[in-house]
């Protein structure tokens, strides 16, 4: 793999507006029901007037290495030539051993499609034709960062190798590819 696609959520600079989510459901076409990615936020933590709260995305981890591909008995669950975790929707029998695998709880059956679905950086839209993904075009703090970990210039690494970071569940091997730049107290902070 020439690439090694990453996001990153910095949590000091989310304010849990969900214009991700907003983005996200437009450009894929998510039913109501369903989500591939929303921001949770916690809190309010502290005492006034110093309240604060946390934001936490809650979206696919794009792990390197995936449960959810491992168990696809079809091989709808891939990891293609790009490193990213992605679905053939053709080969989903809808069996939902993806969706019971994912330690991260963000893989669904679209109810629609009943096809196994989740976030997948806008690989078919926005990647194809080389622009970032929805959530990160419509975020409006800049809270999310995306692009190639293989490139000792690009921004991503820049913001890894300069602020401390955290990734979720690595204690289960997965690798995932979402990094986090944990909240310090609360609002937007640069």
């Amino acid at each position: 793999m020439s690439k090694r696609l990453i996001m990153i959520h910095d949590e000091n600079k989310c304010i849990g507006c969900q214009a991700c989510n907003i983005a996200c459901r437009s450009e894929n076409g998510t039913p109501d029901e369903v989500t591939r990615l929303q921001v949770r936020v916690e809190g309010p933590f502290g005492d006034a007037p110093n309240l604060h709260f946390k934001y936490n995305r809650v979206s696919c981890q794009q792990c390197e290495d995936a449960p959810c591909v491992r168990v696809c008995p079809t091989g709808a669950a891939y990891v293609g030539e790009d490193g990213l975790v992605s679905i053939k929707a053709e080969k989903c029998v809808g069996c939902m051993y993806c969706v019971a695998a994912c330690p991260y709880k963000v893989r669904f059956m679209n109810p629609e499609t009943k096809v196994a679905d989740k976030c997948n950086f806008c690989k078919e839209t926005r990647l194809a034709k080389g622009e970032l993904p929805a959530c990160v075009t419509a975020c409006p703090t800049d809270a999310l960062i995306f692009g190639d970990a293989n490139d000792p210039s690009s921004e991503v690494v820049k913001i890894l190798n300069t602020k401390p970071s955290y990734q979720d569940k690595t204690h289960l091997g997965t690798k995932p590819r979402l990094y986090r730049i944990p909240t310090k107290r609360g609002g937007i902070q640069s």
